[in-house]
């Protein structure tokens, strides 16, 4: 699909808002809201809007902890880990990557313990690095056009 200067303008508002009205967008870009749903349609049905979510502040649902963990798989390891991350509720993204580690997750944890619990059940899949995030520098920051 062409994502020509409009749809590019009415992504960057669904990205800041995608809560925000049809009438709000069309105002804003210069179509009727009609226009703007079929635009959102089409970029939804040809995948190039995947979902809508909701942000959480991991602190305020309980989670103190926040971490990126570096998994590198023994040998024979990875397809199981590849079948059971989906199932640990403290994973929040989890990546196959290039270089050193095969795997790199970002956790939440409720405490020091719960990590240790958590890697605990990881390290029978590989060797783990664990960093614990203090603040968020970007974070989900939109695409944009280049």
């Amino acid at each position: 699909m062409n994502i020509d200067r409009t749809n590019w303008e009415i992504i960057n508002c669904l990205q800041d808002n995608a809560r925000e009205s049809f009438a709000n967008i069309g105002r804003k870009v210069g179509l009727t809201p009609p226009a703007v749903a079929e635009r959102v349609k089409k970029m939804e049905d040809t995948g190039v809007i995947e979902r809508y979510t909701v942000r959480l502040s991991n602190r305020k649902a309980g989670y103190q902890l926040r971490g990126i963990i570096m998994l590198r798989a023994f040998m024979g390891k990875l397809k199981p880990f590849l079948a059971k991350v989906s199932a640990f509720d403290e994973v929040i993204n989890c990546y196959r990557i290039t270089g050193n580690e095969n795997i790199i997750m970002e956790v939440v944890l409720r405490d020091q313990e719960h990590l240790e619990k958590f890697i605990d059940e990881l390290i029978v899949y590989g060797e783990c690095r664990t960093h614990i995030v203090l603040s968020d520098v970007v974070s989900n920051a939109p695409i944009r056009p280049l």
